[in-house]
């Protein structure tokens, strides 16, 4: 590995990288691979909803332990049409860390998403904030497995059969991730998997509803296809939500490399860990014993005081040395334009505090380990710049004013 100066990018001295490393970015099957399942796509005519769907269900299916597995155009998708077949009404109570797809699919069915505050270490929705929030009106509880990792799921169980709730899963980052040894897929009445470029497991767009609910599976079936069970009269208003032949087979083999691209993930996850975890100012999201993060993303929280940097300086000085990374969950949903209609009475500090010092920076199944150490140690080097930096960032936030 070539020696980094001494100097940072931001500070005039040459970018870490001479080109930008993504944040993240989809490992695809080779072409040779891909080939010959796509010429007997096309030969077959049958180029949606058809053999190799069936194919990749089953196999994902046999992944999950699940007994359903139903493919569709996005995870959005499968959120809002699993709402549909529960037949969700009033508040269903929900993380404001997450990606606005989750509050998205509640509002497209005239359900008021009510935000409870996440845990401190895991960031995921707080089981004790879930039950504060609970009223007459609520119907559902929606939890995450954020970034990969998975939420108190059995405590969140507990709190929905005490209170006869539905309990929901936005499981888009979560093809392989474990709780307590077992992959997710088959907690609450389902979960919904995103296969968007961004995620672990890929099929270029498209998503997954994995339960072992037979009725909600056979709705789910009929609300990807307008609610039509094939006479041409739905029996109620679904969605156009079927994912091609095309999407399947790039699944398919997406699937064969997915636990290989776990452990690669969680290998460059513990370098970070070993590299950033003794500087003063950054801390990492806890994963609990026994369970298992796919790490679809990788974040750092930002302790502005102790580090000499804020979070958003930091974000600014990595862009300069062409390392991309991103504020992610940033402004949380609960203060995003599309929810203003709906007042939050909690104060949701947890979350705030969260939002506004996280940091995900690049991670993805085929980075080579040579890079992370040299993101690590780029980020040691701006620490060791901490008030040049910070001097600059200012004088030139005072120049633009």
């Amino acid at each position: 590995m070539k020696k980094q100066g001494s100097l940072p990018a931001v500070l005039g001295g040459e970018p870490a990288f001479k080109e930008n490393v993504p944040i993240t970015a989809p490992s695809i099957p080779s072409l040779s691979i891909l080939k010959k399942g796509y010429e007997q796509i096309l030969k077959s005519g049958m180029i949606t909803n058809s053999q190799k769907v069936q194919e990749f269900e089953a196999r994902v299916a046999a992944y999950l332990g699940v007994k359903h597995a139903i493919a569709l155009n996005s995870c959005t998708s499968g959120l809002i049409l699993i709402m549909k077949a529960l037949r969700l009404t009033g508040e269903v109570i929900m993380p404001s860390f997450t990606f606005h797809a989750t509050g998205h699919a509640a509002v497209w069915n005239g359900i008021q998403p009510v935000f409870a505050d996440c845990d401190q270490e895991t960031y995921n929705l707080d089981p004790q904030a879930v039950e504060k929030a609970i009223t007459p009106r609520t119907s559902a509880i929606i939890a995450v497995h954020l970034f990969g990792n998975p939420p108190a799921i059995y405590a969140l169980e507990k709190i929905a059969r005490k209170h006869q709730l539905k309990l929901i899963f936005d499981a888009a980052h979560g093809f392989g991730t474990k709780y307590q040894g077992r992959n997710v897929g088959g907690f609450g009445e389902a979960e919904s998997f995103s296969l968007s470029p961004t995620k672990l497991l890929t099929a270029g767009e498209g998503g997954i509803v994995a339960t072992n609910n037979s009725e909600l599976a056979a709705q789910v079936r009929l609300g990807r296809n307008y609610g039509d069970g094939g006479d041409y009269n739905p029996t109620f208003s679904g969605l156009s939500a079927r994912m091609s032949e095309f999407h399947a087979l790039l699944g398919i083999e997406s699937l064969k490399m997915l636990e290989r691209n776990v452990a690669k993930r969680n290998k460059l996850a513990g370098i970070y860990r070993q590299l950033l975890g003794n500087l003063p100012g950054i801390t990492f999201q806890k994963i609990e014993a026994g369970n298992r993060s796919s790490y679809k993303d990788f974040s750092i929280l930002i302790d502005r005081k102790k580090l000499g940097l804020s979070r958003d300086i930091l974000h600014d000085a990595l862009l300069k040395e062409n390392i991309i990374v991103k504020k992610y969950f940033y402004p949380p949903l609960h203060e995003q334009v599309a929810f203003n209609q709906f007042k939050q009475i909690n104060s949701l500090m947890v979350t705030k505090h969260i939002a506004n010092n996280s940091l995900s920076i690049p991670l993805f199944s085929h980075m080579k380990e040579s890079t992370a150490k040299k993101i690590a140690q780029t980020i040691r080097r701006a620490y060791n710049n901490r008030q040049a930096i910070k001097t600059e960032y200012e004088k030139n936030r005072e120049a633009i004013r």
